[in-house]
């Protein structure tokens, strides 16, 4: 094999008509959902280039998760949450925060949808049940990022207060841990590992903080952080926020997509990085790989960093036959 991995770049037909918010692949499936803040939630059949359907909100959507075939959930700037059935074609309102919800996410081994919003509270909800919502938390800050862990049922949430809050999702009456994050400025993506024993933190200054859910010293000492997503521009090193974080299924490796436009393959496991994309036209704003791990949805899209732009596209990059354990081009995270 080749240092380099073979890639086919395509971009996406019909893309929608303002900022893309999120990207996420329905497991076993070609389908690709997409939220963005032209009010609608699309699907696309990403092997034949095409839309398949879309549902819209009263305002723009920025999450949105496509669990099982039959369930998608959005949530939308104005604090609406819905649920929609791509096989029955039913949309239902599923109820609603205070503010905007910011981050939504669903736990298939316990069937639970839970909504982080910025009116401070995350929500848990039971689509099955005749009252939809569960429980609410006062994590009294805003929520920026959540992810859950279906093989551990961790939950891990994300606040505006730089504090990380995590809950065993089969006993929420009381988090777990709250921890300050290791990383000086705020989060932007949270994303746990492959094996549900931690989590990948993403910051606004251009650095991923590797964490570990068991408190334990000899686990604890296992974490590490690492600078990424910085460029030297007329001689002056710039620093960029990172945006998403995208495990790749198979393998443990992770993607990474920043406001420099790049793309960053990354093996955390040797603390080692892999390789990059192409730089994109714009800001990544997010990314999701399929469940073979061989195909990654890539949203470049402009997150208002400097203002008002306009730019929204979505490209689809397709690896083929790559084995990111196998690559040695690498160089050492840990370097200063």
């Amino acid at each position: 094999m080749s240092n380099e991995p073979t890639s086919t770049f395509y971009e996406l037909r019909l893309p929608p008509s303002d900022g893309i918010s999120s990207v996420n692949f329905c497991p076993n499936s070609v389908n690709l959902l997409v939220t963005s803040w032209d009010n609608t939630v699309r699907c696309y059949d990403t092997q034949n280039n095409v839309q398949k359907w879309q549902y819209n909100h009263k305002g723009p959507v920025m999450d949105g998760c496509f669990p099982e075939k039959n369930k998608v959930f959005s949530g939308d700037v104005f604090g609406g949450v819905k649920h929609y059935d791509p096989v029955a074609g039913v949309e239902k309102e599923v109820g609603s925060h205070g503010d905007g919800v910011r981050s939504v996410v669903y736990n298939g081994s316990t069937q639970q949808l839970f909504t982080g919003g910025w009116d401070q509270q995350l929500k848990l909800w039971d689509i099955r049940s005749d009252k939809m919502e569960i429980s609410n938390h006062d994590l009294q800050s805003k929520i920026f990022t959540m992810d859950v862990s279906p093989i551990s049922n961790m939950l891990v949430v994300g606040t505006a207060d730089k504090y990380v809050t995590i809950y065993d999702t089969r006993q929420m009456e009381t988090p777990l841990q709250k921890r300050e994050s290791s990383i000086k400025y705020q989060t932007r993506c949270i994303r746990t590992f492959n094996d549900g024993k931690g989590y990948a933190l993403a910051s606004v200054e251009g650095r991923i903080a590797m964490e570990y859910f068991d408190p334990s010293p000899a686990v604890q000492s296992k974490k590490y952080a690492f600078k990424c997503h910085r460029l030297t521009e007329a001689g002056v090193d710039v620093v960029y926020p990172v945006n998403c974080i995208a495990f790749n299924p198979h393998y443990g490796t992770f993607a990474t997509g920043g406001c420099d436009k790049n793309v960053f393959f990354w093996d955390g496991a040797n603390r080692k990085r892999l390789h990059a994309l192409k730089t994109y036209p714009t800001s990544i704003s997010s990314m999701s790989f399929n469940t073979d791990g061989n195909i990654l949805a890539v949203a470049s899209s402009y997150t208002f960093e400097e203002g008002e732009k306009e730019f929204v596209r979505i490209k689809i990059v397709d690896y083929i036959g790559l084995d990111f354990r196998s690559k040695t081009l690498s160089e050492n995270l840990l370097k200063k």
